[in-house]
């Protein structure tokens, strides 16, 4: 992982749906701006201590999450099988299938970030616990 900025390495998964902001609509445009600092990376704070921040997210059909920014190493797992949405600050549209109990771990250098957001396109609701790791090259975001 090299450089400051959106961090284009990570190992974000699934089928590319679109690139340079098609289909965005000037709505969901205004709100990356808008959220473009916001560290509440999920629904619900479970817990924190001196080490992490838990997080859940749960999602109704046609349910989204808001544009959030990571900037801690964090790793999540879904709770149930599904399948997501997500626009990311480049631009790009991904769809993410997913299966229950599946995790990924994401790790940050300092200065860069993942800015997206997430809509369950699952015909049931999607949960995921995240798990950030407050002890990362970046300091959190205050909530």
């Amino acid at each position: 992982m090299t450089g400051v900025g959106f961090l284009s390495d990570l190992p974000l998964a699934g089928v590319l749906v679109a690139e340079n902001f098609e289909g965005w609509s000037e709505d969901l445009k205004r709100e990356f701006d808008e959220h473009a600092f916001d560290g509440q990376v999920g629904s619900r704070l479970l817990s924190e201590n001196e080490r992490v921040r838990v997080w859940e997210i749960r999602l109704e059909p046609g349910q989204r999450w808001h544009a959030h920014r990571h900037v801690l190493d964090y790793f999540w797992t879904a709770v149930v099988a599904g399948t997501s949405r997500q626009h990311t600050f480049d631009g790009t549209t991904r769809d993410v299938t997913y299966q229950a109990g599946e995790t990924r771990h994401f790790q940050f250098g300092e200065g860069e970030y993942l800015l997206h957001d997430i809509e369950n396109v699952s015909d049931h609701e999607l949960i995921f616990t995240t798990v950030e790791h407050l002890d990362s090259a970046n300091a959190p975001i205050e909530l």
